[in-house]
């Protein structure tokens, strides 16, 4: 069974809207296996019946599950190792000299089910040049089911063995039942909170790091340039933004200019490098 055109154009219509992300013709199949739960869940016999009463009863809480269902919440631990390889021997330490006393913050932009804003903090935990210097981590998601989940935590045996190297997990998580714990020390650098990226951003403060990993990739390109030019205006001047390795700024936002750190995805302001700021 599929979903009739009328439901894929109606779906995709709602996710665009609250979201940005664009399902394009190819995706009824996706559309089906995320919402089918929702529906069964709901007592309607397929997805086409689901989204006929959405339609007809649309209320926040029913759209929010339907634009939750359809986002992607790929994610692991150091995903990807060269953002926190450079994070570790470069960004970090700069950061720490410039800074002084005040504290390097950091905002993870689509944290999903927390693995990443974790990943910052134990890389924190462990790198020398930070010792003393307060840092806060501020992870946002468009889902509150994966926020929710982030607060406590707490991960499974498979979701720690996903890119999480033995040692650290002896070192960095407590058990929790069949489960795994983030140590108590690790968690308390790190806040969560809803956040749609395409909406105006809240109150937040500036930012010395912002990681905006392999989110961009599902935004058209008005969005994404509208994005990084919101980013721009929360991040300091000498700040740095970590991109995934497939995304890039050029063509989207040329006020950016990408910065050799090993291989790692990382740009600043134009202003900054064009000034020479360290």
């Amino acid at each position: 069974m599929s979903i009739s055109p009328r439901t894929f154009s109606f779906v995709a219509d709602v996710v665009r809207a609250e979201s940005a992300i664009v399902l394009v013709a190819g995706k009824e199949y996706l559309v089906e296996s995320r919402l089918l739960p929702l529906a069964r869940a709901a007592g309607h016999a397929d997805v086409d019946a689901y989204v006929a009463d959405l339609e007809r009863r649309r209320t926040p809480g029913a759209t929010r599950a339907v634009v939750e269902a359809l986002t992607t919440n790929e994610t692991s631990w150091f995903r990807d190792s060269e953002p926190f390889t450079a994070l570790k021997q470069v960004v970090l330490p700069e950061l720490a000299a410039r800074r002084g006393g005040r504290p390097i913050r950091v905002w993870c932009g689509a944290c999903s089910s927390g693995q990443e804003p974790y990943s910052v903090s134990m890389v924190v935990q462990d790198t020398p040049a930070v010792a003393g210097h307060r840092v806060e981590i501020v992870a946002t998601d468009l889902s509150e089911e994966m926020v929710q989940r982030a607060r406590t935590g707490e991960y499974s045996q498979l979701e720690v063995n996903r890119g999480l190297p033995a040692t650290t997990l002896v070192r960095y998580f407590q058990r929790a039942g069949v489960g795994w714990r983030v140590d108590p020390e690790v968690a308390a650098r790190v806040s969560f909170r809803t956040l749609n990226l395409v909406r105006p951003f809240p109150p937040m403060g500036t930012f010395d790091v912002v990681m905006l990993r392999n989110v961009l990739i599902y935004f058209d390109l008005p969005t994404k340039r509208d994005i990084l030019r919101r980013v721009r205006q929360v991040l300091s001047p000498d700040g740095y933004l970590f991109l995934g390795a497939a995304e890039m700024t050029t063509g989207v936002d040329d006020a950016w200019e990408r910065v050799p750190v090993g291989r790692a995805s990382i740009y600043r302001p134009r202003s900054a490098v064009r000034s020479g700021v360290a």
